[in-house]
């Protein structure tokens, strides 16, 4: 009977006692028997209480790799939209043969930190292209400061570039005043600028990026996709380096 309970208290212990309620009739526990082995796997677990951490650590395993099949299924069936769309500022080399994709948000400071890692890997390596999707999700400062972005881009593309640097890469919060005032610095007219969003241009685009974030699961900033592969957080150049890597050697993000 113990070697009996002892397999019924790890069943409970690893989320799988709903087994016993599809046993076959034959094999059904009358009340006492169901006490008997309660008390057991409760006794049980105050004992080794660590296993609850054991299937803490694997539901979030499954959840994440739940979240990352989903992603590469969204990724697969929307590679253009991801990849290639023409709104988006593409850095390093246009031709490149492989595409690091970021969502970011002009007040993320993991954003901030991470446009090094970005500087970093394009100096580095002359055959990635970098793509970057306005990604506005902290708030109405942020979103008045995208929208000035989708202003420049429109009226002066070439540059667009060297707005996002600026932008992002200073340390100033980002609203529609620094925005404007880092586009007039880059010789951008105001009056243009605010006759541009006035007309609702380039809201599209960002309703765009929120629709495909949300379909990958994106939650926050920088949100990065390569190849295959959704990775969140600012990970840092390593982990980007050895993604790049893996999608020379086998053609995904992780071989």
């Amino acid at each position: 009977m113990a070697k009996t309970l002892a397999s019924f208290a790890m069943a409970a212990a690893l989320g799988l006692s709903s087994a016993l309620a599809t046993a076959p009739a034959a094999y059904a526990l009358d009340d006492a028997q169901k006490k008997e082995i309660g008390d057991f796997i409760r006794e049980y677990l105050l004992q080794n209480p660590e296993i609850l951490f054991e299937v803490q650590d694997a539901m979030q395993a499954k959840q994440q790799a739940e979240r990352l099949a989903k992603a590469n299924a969204v990724i697969s069936d929307n590679k253009d939209a991801i990849f290639n769309d023409k709104n988006d500022l593409v850095l390093g080399n246009p031709n490149g043969n492989v595409t690091v994709v970021e969502f970011y948000d002009y007040n993320c400071g993991y954003c901030k930190r991470a446009i090094t890692d970005m500087q970093a890997l394009i100096k580095s390596d002359d055959q990635i292209r970098f793509v970057l999707k306005e990604f506005p999700i902290l708030g109405p400062d942020s979103v008045a400061a995208h929208r000035v972005a989708m202003a420049v881009r429109a009226l002066a593309p070439e540059k667009y570039g060297d707005f996002h640097m600026a932008l992002l890469g200073g340390q100033a919060h980002a609203d529609e005043a620094t925005a404007i005032s880092v586009a007039k610095n880059l010789g951008v007219s105001e009056d243009d600028i605010r006759t541009q969003m006035k007309e609702g241009n380039g809201d599209d685009e960002i309703r765009q990026s929120y629709a495909l974030a949300d379909s990958l699961g994106i939650n926050g900033t920088p949100a990065y996709v390569v190849g295959n592969e959704l990775i969140s957080g600012a990970v840092g150049l390593d982990t980007l380096t050895n993604k790049v890597a893996n999608m020379r050697e086998c053609g995904k993000a992780s071989c």
